[in-house]
Formats: structure tokens, C-alpha cells, sequence
């Protein structure tokens, strides 16, 4: 078995392309360093090196040996990583999401035993994350499933627009996208997917990204400018009954995404207490 240290060695000299260079990037002596070289090149038995007068470079096999090493090195932090997370996981419920909605409604939920956390993730990153055991749950907004993973579903998430009362749109029961072109709007910044979708499909409209709720809070207080809301917001957002706004649904289909909580199977038996909270409070929310 070769020391870590070792392939930290060679990984060093092949990146800095120098021993004073590996050296002074590792803070050893250059001596150490060539011993390193040395008992590197015994513990393998091939020729690593092409040494020189005033220089020493890497042989094509000890090329080859550098990158296996890095990928060693890597491996090896991952499964330290790896087992950190789980053993991390023994009294906390990590719990992440592509999507402000769910995490609204878990923060509801004022869970002891619950770490949520606070930027949303990316969709492409859920497997990764889940099976690295860096979250527990991931709230999506399409169903994911594997030999590994599994999910359940929640429900819809809709969107509405809180709009002036005194717009003409105001007086309808509900809207259309195409209805609110040209309308500026005040929006938080990080709301996944459906910052897409609000881009996409209202035509011709400006939207005043906000970095945080309250920035937004503020300037939706002092402004009559419109802003989105869902029937999973509301549970954290007390919009004011005579803030001059009304709320109006919109009617498109893709104002509506379905939600899924996903996680792993082994570990559906631990997490059945809070998926059975957390179905119950999106039942009461959100319709099917």
C-alpha cells in the first residue's frame, strides 16, 4: 500500500513541473521531496523519473502514474466525504430543494432535527447529492427514480400574481401569461425553475430581481409593482389584506409543476416519520 503522501508527491511534481516548485507548494525541503521521489519509484518498481544533470521530468510511465494518483487522492477524499456525511445523518435530517415552495413548507414544519438548506439546488446535482449522503430529502420538480433512489409525489405547486387593484386585470378571476405582458414585476432572485418559466412565457415583461425576501418585502411595500406568489408561499409570506394588491391565479399550464421529495430507498424506513409530515402539511396545500 503506498502513503497518500506519496501520491501527493508525484501529483505535486507533475502539476508544478519542478521539485523547487512541488516543493515550496507541498512545505517540504527539496531533500524530502527527492526521497519521496525515490521510495515512490521502489514502492512501484518502474522508472518514474528521466534524471538529468540540472533537471529531472517525468518518464511517459510516470505520467500515467501521476493521473492514477490524483484519481487515488480524489477516491479517497470522497470516501472520507462520504462516510463524514452519513455519520453526519445519524441525528440530523439534511434537507434541500430545487425550488423555494417546498422549503417554505418545511420551515413550517419547525422541525428540531431538521437542517434545510438555504441556497436551492440544482436539478442535475439531486443524485449526486442524495447518494453522497449530503441531503436526506430533495424536493423536485420531476420525479426521479433508480436503483438507488426513489421518489414520492406531493402534489401541484400553482402560481398567482398579486396585481394593483386598480389594474384592469384585477377584476378577473384569473390570468394569463400572455394577459400580463409588458408589466414590470418584483421577483426574488433565487426561485429555480421558475424564474425560466416567468421569463419564458410573459411576453415583453421586465423583471426587478430582488436577493432576498426582504429587500423584496420592502420595496413591495413602498411600490405597486406586481409579484408572484404560490399556494406554498403563503405559508411564510403574510401578504398584507390592504396592500392595494389582489390575488389572481394563473390560469396556463405552466404556471403549474408538479412536486416530488426524493431520497434514498435504503433509507425510507428512518424517514418515514417526517415523509408522513411532510405528505400531510402538502396535502393541505397543494392539490393533486
Amino acid at each position: 500500500m503506498i502513503d497518500n503522501y506519496l501520491l501527493e508527491e508525484l501529483v505535486a511534481f507533475s502539476e508544478h513541473k519542478t521539485l523547487a516548485a512541488a516543493a515550496e507548494y507541498l512545505n517540504v525541503t527539496q531533500p524530502t521531496l527527492t526521497r519521496g521521489m525515490q521510495k515512490i519509484e521502489n514502492e512501484l518498481q518502474v522508472t518514474l523519473f528521466n534524471r538529468q544533470k540540472n533537471r529531472i521530468i517525468l518518464t511517459d510511465v510516470g505520467k500515467v502514474a501521476a493521473i492514477e494518483a490524483k484519481k487515488v487522492l480524489t477516491s479517497n477524499q470522497n470516501f472520507i466525504q462520504t462516510v463524514q456525511n452519513y455519520a453526519n445523518q445519524v441525528n440530523i435530517i439534511n434537507v434541500g430543494s430545487t425550488i423555494p415552495g417546498p422549503k417554505i413548507a418545511i420551515e413550517s414544519l419547525k422541525l428540531t432535527n431538521a437542517n434545510i438548506a438555504s441556497d436551492l439546488i440544482k436539478p442535475d446535482n439531486i443524485e449526486q447529492l442524495l447518494n453522497s449522503y449530503n441531503f436526506d430529502l430533495i424536493f423536485s420538480t420531476h420525479e426521479i427514480f433508480s436503483d438507488s433512489l426513489e421518489s414520492l409525489y406531493l402534489g401541484k405547486e400553482k402560481l398567482a400574481v398579486r396585481i394593483d387593484k386598480f389594474h384592469p386585470l384585477a377584476s378577473q378571476k384569473t390570468v394569463t401569461f400572455k394577459e400580463l405582458h409588458g408589466l414590470s414585476f418584483l421577483v426574488v432572485n433565487d426561485i429555480g425553475i421558475w424564474r425560466d418559466i416567468i421569463q419564458d412565457y410573459i411576453p415583453e415583461a421586465k423583471f426587478l430581481y430582488q436577493e432576498n425576501l426582504a429587500a423584496l418585502s420592502e420595496l413591495t411595500q413602498y411600490s405597486k409593482f406586481p409579484v408572484f406568489r404560490t399556494n406554498l408561499s403563503s405559508l411564510r409570506i403574510n401578504d398584507d389584506d390592504d396592500d392595494g394588491r389582489r390575488l389572481i391565479p394563473i390560469s396556463d399550464e405552466k404556471a403549474t409543476v408538479e412536486i416530488y421529495v426524493c431520497y434514498l430507498k435504503n433509507k425510507r424506513h428512518d424517514l418515514q416519520a417526517i415523509l408522513d409530515e411532510v405528505s400531510e402539511i402538502f396535502s393541505k396545500n397543494l392539490p393533486n
